[in-house]
C-alpha cells in the first residue's frame, strides 16, 4: 500500500508540473501589464521601468520561469504585487477558513445525500422515491451561485433566520455550506439509490434474506457497504474541489477563503497570488484523488489484494 502511495504521488508530479506551466504562461498571455495595474496609470513611465526591474518581469520569459519553479520548489511562491506579503502567507491565513466551509459542506452533503439515497432505494417506484430523485435532478440542475443568491434572499433577507452574509460565528457558516454541498447531495443521492438498488438484486442479497436477516440488517450490512466504492469517488472528488476554493461560493457570502482570495487577484491582477492560489489548487485536487485511491483499499479488501500483487 505504501508503494502504491508512493507511485500515485509521482504519477501527480507531471500534473502539477503541467499546473504550473499553463498558469504561468496565461499569466504573460492576457492583456495589460501587472505593473500598471499595481501602480496606477499616474505614475510615470521610468517609475514603471523601475518597478519592472525590481519585480524580474524584464528578464526573458525562460528564465522567469526557472525562477518560479526553483522559488515554489522552496515553497516560496513570491509576494503579492498589491500587498507585498508573501503569496504563501496569504494562503496559509485564508485555508483554514475554506477547511471548515469545505467539511461543513461535506458534512451537509454525506448527511442529506446518503439519507435521501437510501430511502429512495427502499421504495422504487413509491411516491417518495420520484419525490426525492425530482428534487435530486433540481439540485444537480440549478447553478451554485443561483442557490447561493436564493439563500440568500428567502433565508437571510426576507425570513431573517441567518445572516446573509459576512464572516463570524457558526451562524455565518451555515447558508454558504448548504450552498456547496446541496449539489453534492443530489449526485450523492442519485448515485446513492442507483448503486443500492444494483447491490439488492445480488444472488448474495437474496441469500442473507433466505436466512432470515431482519431487512435493515440486510441494508447495512450487506448492501451499503458494497455501494460505497462510487460514493467515495463523488465525496472525495467534490471535497477536493470545496478545499480548492469555491470562488462563487466564497465571493456571494464574503467568505474570506482561498476561492475569494483568488478572486480578487484575478481582478487586481496580482499575479504572484493568481499563481500561488491556482497552483494551491491543483494540490490540493491532486491529493484528494490520490486519498481517494487509497481509500478504495480499505473499503474493499478485493483492490487492495490486487495491488499488492496477492
Amino acid at each position: 500500500m505504501i508503494q502504491y502511495f508512493l507511485n500515485r504521488l509521482l504519477q501527480a508530479i507531471p500534473v502539477l508540473l503541467g499546473v504550473i506551466i499553463i498558469t504561468f504562461v496565461l499569466m504573460y498571455i492576457i492583456p495589460g501589464d501587472p505593473v500598471v495595474s499595481m501602480v496606477g496609470e499616474r505614475y510615470s513611465e521610468e517609475t514603471v521601468q523601475r518597478l519592472r526591474q525590481e519585480l524580474h518581469l524584464d528578464d526573458p520569459l525562460p528564465l522567469q520561469f526557472l525562477r518560479y519553479v526553483g522559488n515554489v520548489l522552496q515553497g516560496n511562491f513570491g509576494n503579492s504585487f498589491i500587498t507585498g506579503e508573501p503569496v504563501a502567507a496569504l494562503i496559509i491565513e485564508k485555508f483554514p477558513n475554506t477547511m471548515m466551509l469545505a467539511i461543513t459542506a461535506m458534512f451537509f452533503a454525506i448527511l442529506i445525500g446518503l439519507t435521501a439515497g437510501i430511502m429512495s432505494s427502499v421504495h422504487p417506484g413509491s411516491f417518495m422515491d420520484r419525490g426525492i430523485m425530482v428534487l435530486a435532478l433540481a439540485g444537480i440542475s440549478a447553478p451554485v451561485f443561483w442557490v447561493g443568491l436564493i439563500l440568500v434572499l428567502v433565508v437571510g433577507v426576507m425570513l431573517q433566520w441567518l445572516p446573509p452574509t459576512g464572516f463570524g460565528g457558526i451562524e455565518y457558516l451555515i447558508l454558504p455550506a448548504l450552498t456547496l454541498g446541496l449539489r453534492s447531495a443530489a449526485y450523492l443521492a442519485r448515485l446513492t439509490r442507483a448503486t443500492m438498488l444494483d447491490v439488492l438484486s445480488h444472488d448474495y442479497i437474496r441469500t442473507a434474506r433466505s436466512k432470515g436477516l431482519p431487512e435493515w440488517k440486510v441494508f447495512i450490512k450487506h448492501a451499503f457497504p458494497n455501494t460505497l466504492i462510487p460514493v467515495i469517488t463523488i465525496i472525495g472528488t467534490d471535497f477536493g474541489s470545496y478545499l480548492s476554493g469555491a470562488v462563487l461560493t466564497e465571493s456571494i457570502f464574503g467568505w474570506p477563503g482561498i476561492g475569494r482570495l483568488a478572486l480578487e487577484a484575478i481582478m487586481k491582477r496580482d499575479f504572484p497570488v493568481i499563481q500561488g492560489t491556482v497552483l494551491f489548487m491543483a494540490i490540493m485536487f491532486v491529493l484528494m484523488n490520490v486519498l481517494v485511491d487509497l481509500l478504495y483499499g480499505v473499503v474493499d479488501p478485493r483492490i487492495r489484494l490486487e495491488r499488492s500483487g496477492k
